[in-house]
């Protein structure tokens, strides 16, 4: 039954205003990053048009790849998280929010096959966001004309924005079970908000590498210089998804709802 559910679910994909309005946030990174990158290279003319260069002087970046990638895997480690957030809070969320939550729980299906069939729609639709991601960062490189692009340099941060993408995928779950408990989009965001700030207070300690919150923003550099987290924090962000999926499994299953 996976095939028909998950099909059903990329057409409430197809229809949803709200999967163009995630291209357009995540949209707006690359972009930001690049005029960073212009004000550095050009603080004198920034200066003219009212913008500040001196804030990239100070934290020592230059107008180059190597910088320009270290914005771009900070914005994907952050802003990935919290639009995986709204992502999750959305595809697990509004079956409650328009009431018909009660329709897909009645039907003749499994019920796991519905978490299954989301999850997959979460991370499709999360995954193509940072392809996009990708493409256009390097066309905003390039259009700057940044120096310094190597072969090893685009492989490492591609693979850096990845990972920060999978990790962040493993933390969906469980903002998708709050969305099944909440029933509805604002306790999840809710939720992952206050992670995200709880990520950060705890990426301050030596506490960091073992809250799965604080491990994506540690790996993207967002904690100071990129930081090699242990070994255990992967097995800490996978007993998370673990925890997370069985949670959503456990409320689909066995709580029913009349909205």
């Amino acid at each position: 039954m996976l095939g028909p559910v998950l099909a059903t679910e990329f057409l409430k994909l197809r229809r949803s205003k709200i999967t163009w309005l995630s291209w357009l946030a995540l949209a707006v990174m690359p972009l930001a990053a690049g005029l960073f990158m212009w004000i550095v290279g050009a603080p004198e003319r920034a200066a003219r048009l009212g913008l500040v260069g001196q804030k990239s002087q100070i934290i020592g970046m230059s107008a180059d790849w190597p910088s320009f990638f270290t914005l771009l895997v900070q914005d994907a480690g952050a802003g990935g998280m919290v639009l995986l957030a709204v992502i999750a809070a959305w595809v697990f969320g509004r079956e409650y929010a328009e009431g018909t939550a009660k329709d897909m729980l009645s039907l003749p299906v499994a019920r796991h096959w519905f978490v299954a069939a989301k999850l997959a729609v979460v991370f499709v639709w999360f995954a193509a966001l940072l392809v996009l991601f990708l493409a256009e960062s390097f066309l905003v490189g390039a259009a700057l004309g940044l120096p310094g692009l190597s072969l090893p340099l685009a492989v490492s941060s591609v693979s850096d924005v990845l990972l920060a993408g999978v990790l962040g995928f493993l933390l969906a779950p469980v903002v998708a079970w709050i969305a099944t408990l909440g029933r509805g989009y604002l306790a999840p965001i809710g939720f992952a908000i206050f992670m995200l700030l709880m990520g950060n207070v705890f990426g301050s300690t030596g506490w960091g590498k073992w809250f799965p919150w604080s491990i994506v923003p540690m790996l993207a550099g967002m904690m100071g210089p990129k930081t090699d987290v242990a070994a255990g924090s992967y097995i800490v962000v996978g007993l998370t998804f673990v925890v997370g999926l069985g949670l959503t499994l456990w409320q689909v299953r066995y709580a029913d709802t009349t909205q």
